[in-house]
This record gives structure tokens, C-alpha cells and sequence, in this order.
């Protein structure tokens, strides 16, 4: 019985140094990503404010999550841009009971984008993806708020998705 305890303890202490050596692989940036260039998205929405917020959210998300550097397109390792394909802030999701009140409570705001990630060293296409799409609910009046939602929800997703295919 003791023999089976050390045995146990031996096999677990191998597997935990072989993942601590490979470091439990399976994500990450290539080691040469260091820095990125962020084009703003060309925008195909009447909304000229996603713009500037998903350019700014990528910015901060970028170098904060992934730890990469602002640079120029011509200097940077990748290069991350894309289009803002839809903006839809009208999408009625909750209503009013009381016929004396506004009749749209709540409401639901979509966005989807189609982006890519470029190392530019060696021109491959680190992630891509079409039709991503954020959406948040938000009150009414409150577009601005759920704009930002969705927008960090887009982001959120292009960051975990690119480490998971890198």
C-alpha cells in the first residue's frame, strides 16, 4: 500500500514538471509579436461613433490583455485590421405592461464586425473572423452605454479567440 502511495505521488509530481517545462501549451502569442498596429475599421454602419469606441477598447485590450506595444503599420510585428459590418440599436426586447407608459422598455443593440490579425513577418493570418458580433441590452436612451458593452464584448472575444488559435 505504500509502494502504490509513492508511486501515485511520483506520477504526479512527473506530470506536473513535464507541463511546468512545456509550459501547458495550447495558446498564446508567437514569441516575436511584440508590438501592433491597429488600422481603424472601415465602417459600413450609419453609427460614426463605434468607430472611434472599438478602435480605443482594441488599443487598451491589446495592450493591457496581450501585453502588445503600439507601433506604425510598417514597424509593427501584426497588424489587426477589419470592417464594422452592422449596427443595430433598435431591437425591441422587453415592453411595457401598462398602455399609459412608453411601450418599449428595454432594448437590445448588435454589432458585428469581420476582422483579422496579420503577422506581418511572416504575412501569415494569425485569426480571422467574419460576422463576430457583440450585442448588450440597454434602457431606453441609453444607446451609448450598450454601445460600449457590445464593443467590449467584441473585443473580449477577438483577444480569447486569437490566443486560442496562436
Amino acid at each position: 500500500m505504500r509502494r502504490s502511495g509513492v508511486r501515485s505521488l511520483l506520477l504526479v509530481l512527473t506530470t506536473s514538471l513535464v507541463g511546468c517545462l512545456y509550459g501547458f501549451a495550447g495558446g498564446g502569442l508567437p514569441k516575436h509579436i511584440r508590438t501592433v498596429a491597429i488600422v481603424p475599421f472601415e465602417n459600413e454602419t450609419p453609427s460614426p461613433e463605434v468607430q472611434r469606441e472599438l478602435y480605443d477598447q482594441m488599443r487598451r485590450d491589446f495592450r493591457g490583455r496581450l501585453g502588445l506595444r503600439d507601433a506604425s503599420e510598417t514597424r509593427a510585428d501584426a497588424i489587426v485590421r477589419g470592417t464594422i459590418t452592422r449596427y443595430d440599436a433598435d431591437v425591441p426586447i422587453a415592453y411595457s405592461a401598462n398602455r399609459t407608459q412608453a411601450t418599449t422598455a428595454r432594448r437590445k443593440l448588435q454589432i458585428a464586425v469581420d476582422v483579422e490579425i496579420i503577422d506581418q513577418t511572416t504575412g501569415r493570418v494569425l485569426w480571422s473572423r467574419r460576422g463576430l458580433i457583440g450585442e448588450a441590452e440597454y434602457a431606453e436612451r441609453a444607446e451609448a452605454e450598450g454601445r460600449l458593452r457590445a464593443v467590449q464584448e467584441i473585443v473580449g472575444d477577438m483577444v480569447e479567440g486569437a490566443q486560442s488559435q496562436w
